[in-house]
Order: structure tokens, then sequence, then C-alpha cells
């Protein structure tokens, strides 16, 4: 027999993407479960149901970008090409995606600050960050064994590249006029290659 769908999966999922266009389109602040709940097309009380809170909405949906950020880490450095060609790809990409989804930024910050103070949040930010920083440090070793860079520490060079990431966002929130994602990220991740290739002139 051909084993049922989890309903309850593709339910929360459902949800947690009708959050995302509302959050989107609204802003948090403005957002109303109402709102979340028309754009599912779920009633109200089955809204509750999966979730008790827009907090709670939050999370999940922010649980859902990490581990679709993942994803797409894993997919496009698996692809072929040399690993400075695959960040590049990967930065496009990730540009793409943010300014798609600028609205979000603010609500993921607003995720941080509560780690400062709930144990729990830390840990499912923490994972996330190891699970990006470690497929990013495993392609660029291999891009130091392959002698495409002249590192010695592909862990850090990970860590610098998350941190452009997440000054870019802080900046964009700050003077979102600065920021140009399908330009300046790109060319952050150009400067950084620069000075990784092995075959740079000193």
């Amino acid at each position: 027999m051909t084993p049922r769908p989890d309903v309850s999966a593709e339910r929360t999922v459902q949800i947690v993407e009708a959050a995302i266009a509302v959050f989107s389109r609204l802003g948090f602040h403005k957002a109303r479960m109402d709102d979340i709940a028309r754009e599912a097309g779920v009633s109200k009380g089955t809204l509750y149901w999966y979730f008790e809170s827009k907090d709670a909405i939050t999370k999940a949906l922010l649980q859902h970008l990490f581990e679709q950020e993942v994803q797409e880490v894993t997919t496009v450095l698996a692809a072929e090409g040399s690993v400075s060609e695959r960040l590049l790809a990967l930065t496009q990409q990730l540009a793409g995606r943010l300014e798609q989804q600028e609205q979000l930024i603010p609500i993921i910050h607003e995720f941080y600050a509560t780690a400062t103070r709930d144990p729990t949040v830390q840990r499912t930010l923490a994972g996330y960050t190891q699970a990006y920083r470690e497929l990013l440090a495993a392609h660029i070793q291999q891009g130091i064994e392959r002698g495409e860079f002249h590192l010695a520490d592909a862990e850090a060079a990970a860590t610098i590249i998350g941190s452009i990431v997440e000054g870019l966002a802080l900046l964009w929130m700050i003077d979102p006029q600065t920021v140009r994602w399908r330009d300046t990220f790109p060319l952050a991740m150009q400067l950084l290659l620069a000075g990784m290739r092995a075959d740079r002139k000193e």
C-alpha cells in the first residue's frame, strides 16, 4: 500500500509559505493572523490549531528559511566548475532571494535579538549557522587542496562569508539605499575570492 501523505506537515508548510507572502507584502507588525489564514486558504481556527501565535509562526518560518538556505548551498556547491565559480553562483542565487524577501530581514533580526535571552532560540540559530559554515568550509577546503586557494583556515573563510551576508543585511536595515543585493553581495564575494586565490599577485 502507498503510505498516506503527512497532511499535518503539508499544512504546516502551507501556512509558513502563506506567512512569508503576507509578511513580505504587509510587513511583520501590520500582518494579522486573519491575513495569514486567508492567504493559506484555511480557517482561523485551523490556523490556531497549528500555531498559537504570530511569534510561533515566525519561528517556524525562520526555521523553514534556514533549512531552505542550507539546501540551496548544498545544491549550488555540488555543481560543476571551480570552487570560485560555485561560490559566485551561490552568491548570485542568495542575492536574488534576499532581494525578493527584503521585508523578512527585520523579522530575522528580531529573532536574533530573541536569541540573547532565549537559549532554545540560540541553539536553533547556532545549529543553522554551524551547518552553513561547515558546508562552505568543506568546499573552500576543496579549493585549498586543489591549489585554487592559498588559505590555511577554511573555517575562518567560511565564517567571513557568513559575516558578509549578516553585515550587509544589517546595513540594509539601517540604510537600504546602500545595499543593492545583486550588485553588492557578488562584489563582496569577488573581492574576498581575489584575496583567497593562489595565483594572486603579491
